[in-house]
């Protein structure tokens, strides 16, 4: 059985969906990545200060059970409205986040069995991990996701704006200086346009097993 399970990907791909089942089926911890950094970006938009002094003093914790908790506080719907989601891909650009993040996400996953995901845990936080999935799938289907998602929350959403947000998020993570989205060399490429999220599951608890 693999240990350490890392699975990157472009925004919308399933990612924490996927992970958070395959954690439960294994027993294994599941680290969502994209919190903390949504996190970051919070604490920058409700304090307006800049995004060094944000990082120096932050706290950012997940429970088991999925929630996020920022310098002591549950902040886990704050983080997923659609302005955090935008500041989250600004905020990963700097390297005192990133440094930061890093080592708290590689100090969760020496605790134990886990399942971390984001956009450069193969290549960058944990290249040694046992197992590495990129998971990708079509920008149609995934703004097609999100638009779900959205309407399902509540939120005011335009298809067509999802799917230019999405192309251009998959520019900027793909093109930054630091750490930038990348297919780690040993990692397994899974395609899920077409596959249900349970075809997704069953084939990463195949490939951990």
């Amino acid at each position: 059985m693999k240990k350490i399970i890392a699975v990157d990907g472009p925004a919308g791909a399933g990612k924490s969906t996927v992970s958070k089942i395959v954690a439960a089926r294994l027993g294994y911890t599941y680290i969502d990545t994209g919190a903390m950094y949504r996190a970051v970006a919070l604490k920058v938009l409700e304090s307006g200060k800049s995004v060094e002094a944000v990082t120096q003093d932050i706290e950012i914790k997940l429970d088991t059970s999925g929630k996020v908790f920022l310098d002591g506080r549950e902040v886990t719907k704050e983080i997923r409205t659609p302005e955090v989601s935008r500041g989250a891909s600004d905020v990963a650009k700097f390297g005192v986040v990133r440094k930061k993040l890093t080592e708290l996400q590689r100090e969760m996953a020496a605790q134990g069995s886990v399942i971390m995901d984001g956009r450069d845990i193969g290549t960058q936080v944990l290249p040694n991990a046992d197992l590495k999935i990129f998971l990708t799938a079509s920008v149609e289907e995934r703004a097609r996701r999100r638009f779900a998602e959205l309407k399902e929350k509540n939120f005011a959403a335009d298809f067509e704006q999802i799917k230019k947000e999405i192309s251009l998020r998959d520019k900027q993570d793909s093109e930054r200086e630091i750490a930038p989205l990348a297919k780690a060399e040993d990692a397994v490429l899974l395609d899920s346009t077409s596959l249900t999220i349970e075809q997704v599951v069953a084939e990463i608890l195949r490939l951990a097993r």
